[in-house]
């Protein structure tokens, strides 16, 4: 029986991958078998120490012309076959009187232009694979809300709307889209914001985790492994009948 989650002699393109959770779904891909190509900003891809056959371009997807940008790296990648579009960012927490017009821009332009330019630029190559699966990184703020988060939450809510209508477009081709929505994740970024609101009265970080952990109805948070693991399995073969779906890995979170 052939094994439906390997993805030799494949190309994934993960964005924002040389950390966090890019980085951990990059690896995931790799071991089965995947080439993998990173597209990162500048300064990060310089700290990430990547494997060496793995292959990068840097890109900044708070340009407004990033999409010009995505299509030269889909031209000079060809043949590609999944599509991780990670990259996003999350701003400081803000009730609706804090709002700020240019982060608002900022944060749209990269958690939703950037996903929706990523697909755009790479669709005609994923059009050209036997195996097109695309994988864009929601969050369990595309469903439901939390306080002072409104940006946050409008962000990843639009992702959604961008990973179904991808899906119908893309689908004409052959293309699944789907979507990933992570609950909190004990990654670098959560760390440092858990940190950060610490310094301002919060509670420590280990307790912050373990007051989310119990939240949930496993009694333990979702790992970027777990992530990845879902990643993978929308990318690969085993997930064909798949499409327009979007999967919450969040242990239960209530």
């Amino acid at each position: 029986m052939a094994n439906t989650n390997s993805l030799k002699g494949r190309t994934a393109v993960v964005t924002g991958g040389s950390r966090g959770l890019g980085r951990a779904i990059a690896r995931k891909l790799a071991d089965a078998g995947s080439a993998v190509v990173i597209l990162d900003l500048p300064e990060a891809l310089a700290k990430a120490e990547l494997p060496s056959n793995w292959t990068t371009f840097d890109i900044d997807l708070s340009r407004p012309d990033c999409g010009q940008a995505l299509e030269a790296i889909a031209d000079e990648v060809g043949a590609v076959d999944i599509v991780i579009a990670n990259a996003g960012v999350v701003p400081p927490w803000r009730g609706m009187r804090q709002l700020d017009a240019a982060e608002w821009q900022t944060v749209m332009t990269i958690n939703v232009w950037g996903v929706a330019a990523t697909l755009g630029a790479f669709a005609a190559a994923l059009a050209r694979s036997d195996h097109g699966s695309a994988v864009v990184m929601a969050s369990i703020n595309g469903y439901r809300a939390h306080p002072k988060q409104v940006l946050y939450t409008t962000s990843k809510h639009a992702v959604l709307g961008v990973m179904r209508a991808a899906a119908l477009d893309m689908g004409a081709d052959g293309t699944r889209v789907n979507a990933i929505a992570p609950g909190p994740i004990a990654t670098d970024a959560l760390m440092a914001r858990l940190e950060s609101r610490h310094k301002n009265g919060g509670p420590s970080p280990d307790k912050a985790l373990a007051l989310l952990a119990a939240e949930t109805s496993t009694g333990r948070l979702a790992t970027e492994n777990d992530v990845a693991e879902v990643a993978l399995w929308l990318a690969s073969d085993a997930a064909g009948g798949i499409t327009g779906t979007v999967v919450p890995v969040e242990s239960g979170l209530g």
